[in-house]
């Protein structure tokens, strides 16, 4: 539970801390529950969205369900993204490429790269019906979270501990907690989806599976900008394969 809470207090701006003081050690581990604070982000995109239809048109909803989760996890994964983006981009060696995306600057790999992610976005959610948006949200988000936390297992971290933006280290899973979170990653997919939808799991995988080894190979280890971006896109994958199951 102190875990849950600690990724629920680390992953969103909600007033979680007030449930109870975390011991400092759990936050090391927010990564084995990030698939279930996906269940909390993803059910909130598909609440708003869904209430939202009823008295606005469907853009509409579906801009203000992005906006929701926003507003609940502080933009903190946008921004992973925007830094991974403009280090890759503008770095030309490992350390540079760390330098650049410590900076809390944005740069204009940053800002085209999320114009650009959130014009796909919304235009892949805006193509599907209502009933499939909201399920794909949810199933989307928690399961891309986990194949994201995979990234603690694969790779070391870039940075010295002290040097961390959020200064802690995220330990690697041990068997148990892999199974507990690919539970939180799968659930969602397997009871809401139809087995047809169920295929789009795998783009995530070999998206997961190709950022790492561009990680490994530009920085030899991943930063927490890095798991924020690596959980993006593999969601951006994992709704690109809706839209094209969708309209096989």
């Amino acid at each position: 539970m102190n875990t849950l809470l600690a990724a629920l207090m680390f992953f969103t701006r909600l007033p979680f801390w007030r449930i109870k003081k975390v011991p400092s050690e759990c936050f090391k581990s927010v990564v084995n529950d990030w698939a279930y604070v996906g269940w909390l982000t993803g059910g909130v995109m598909a609440l708003v969205l869904w209430l939202a239809s009823f008295v606005f048109p469907f853009p509409v909803a579906v801009l203000l369900a992005l906006c929701s989760r926003l507003l609940v996890t502080g933009a903190l994964h946008e921004d992973g993204l925007a830094d991974f983006l403009d280090g890759f981009g503008g770095g030309t060696d490992r350390t540079h490429i760390l330098a650049i995306m410590k900076d809390s600057h944005i740069g204009s790999y940053g800002v085209i790269g999320l114009i650009l992610y959130f014009l796909l976005f919304f235009t892949m959610l805006c193509q599907l019906p209502l009933h499939l948006a909201c399920m794909a949200l949810i199933a989307g988000d928690s399961w891309s979270k986990f194949v994201a936390s995979n990234i603690v297992n694969v790779l070391p971290y870039a940075r010295k501990e002290e040097d961390s933006k959020a200064k802690t280290i995220y330990r690697r899973m041990s068997v148990g907690n892999f199974l507990f979170a690919a539970l939180g990653g799968a659930l969602w997919v397997v009871c809401l989806l139809p087995e047809w939808y169920w295929l789009a799991c795998l783009l995530p995988l070999v998206v997961f599976g190709g950022l790492m080894l561009f990680m490994q190979k530009k920085i030899q280890g991943y930063t927490g900008d890095c798991c924020g971006a690596t959980f993006l896109l593999c969601e951006f994958s994992f709704y690109l394969s809706i839209n094209i199951l969708y309209s096989l």
